[in-house]
This record gives C-alpha cells, structure tokens and sequence, in this order.
C-alpha cells in the first residue's frame, strides 16, 4: 500500500497532497449511514477536497476496521469515528 506524501509549498503554509483522500464510509446502509455518506460528502466538497469516497457495506470487511458500532468514518483506512453522526465543524475539523 502506498503511504500518501504530503510536501510543503515553500513561502506558504498549505500543505499539498499528492493523492486523492480515501474517504470510507462504513455501515451497512441504514439511515444514519447514508446520512453520514451524504454530510461527508458535502462538508469535502464545500472545503474543496480531492477526494474519493467508498461506501463499505460488507460486515466482515466492516469489522476489520475493528469497528462495533456504525456508522464509521476511516480516512485513508484509518477510522476516525464510530457510532455516530459527527457535526459538519466537526467533520471539517477532520477532513482538513
């Protein structure tokens, strides 16, 4: 697996990302899952993301995660939250 790489612009405080964010959702389709797919999706496109979203709906693949409780957000394959539907500061706050 490819680690993303991240450079800094000199002169500027952004940091460019080379590839795409993998932005996972994990649930198995029920409302608030959908619910999160929809927010995630709106709040990464408002802050102007580069960005491929993955729905996974598998229970198994679910639980490699090592996630209980859905809805899930990974990022990247790493999970950020579990069980809940975050606000969309919150979601900023994680996707930035």
């Amino acid at each position: 697996m490819v680690k993303n790489h991240w450079w800094f612009k000199k002169n500027s405080l952004t940091f460019i990302r080379e590839k795409k964010m993998k932005i996972q959702i994990l649930g198995t389709g029920c409302p608030k899952c959908k619910q999160l797919a929809e927010l995630t999706e709106k709040v990464a496109k408002e802050i102007g993301l580069d960005f491929q979203l993955e729905k996974i709906t598998d229970l198994e693949k679910i639980m490699e995660f090592g996630v209980m409780m859905t809805p899930a957000l990974a990022i990247d394959n790493e999970v950020k939250i579990m069980g809940k539907i975050p606000s969309a500061d919150e979601l900023k706050k994680i996707l930035k």
